[in-house]
């Protein structure tokens, strides 16, 4: 069981207006969003995942990138 005391009155409203929109009871509605946003890595989390993976090496320089494809033209 989860309880959030202290929620001010005019968030409640808008959460319950919301819940209301989707046709769900505001439980419901919470449970689907804490689910949603489990579901989505953290920014703590995507950052240790590129900190992670090696640099990428491209295979030309941005400046003939671009050259080659103006010249294809």
């Amino acid at each position: 069981m989860v309880q959030i005391r202290n929620v001010p009155t005019e968030l409640h409203r808008r959460l319950k207006a919301r819940a209301a929109l989707a046709g769900m009871t505001l439980s419901d509605y919470l449970l689907h969003e804490i689910r949603r946003m489990s579901e989505r890595p953290s920014v703590e989390e995507l950052r240790a995942r590129l900190q992670g993976r090696s640099a990428a090496t491209p295979s030309m320089s941005p400046a003939r990138a671009v050259r080659a494809a103006r010249d294809s033209r």
